[in-house]
């Protein structure tokens, strides 16, 4: 009930706080891990990046083809 009343984390803080995080507590198998997270990350934003550049081809198709 009381959680629609604080306010929503913007766009990008997760991100930002994870490049202020310091690294010097983590293990080296820590760090690694992290970097396949952060790969993952990567791929998965890059997958989103073809499907919306492939919707846009094609909605751009689409309305130049009735021109």
């Amino acid at each position: 009930m009381f959680e629609d009343l604080e306010p929503r984390p913007r766009r990008g803080d997760a991100l930002n706080a994870l490049g202020r995080e310091d690294l010097d507590a983590y293990s080296i198998e820590d760090l690694q891990e992290r970097i396949q997270a952060l790969d993952d990350e990567i791929r998965r934003a890059r997958a989103a990046i073809d499907s919306k550049t492939a919707k846009k081809s094609a909605a751009d198709a689409l309305f130049n083809f009735r021109s």
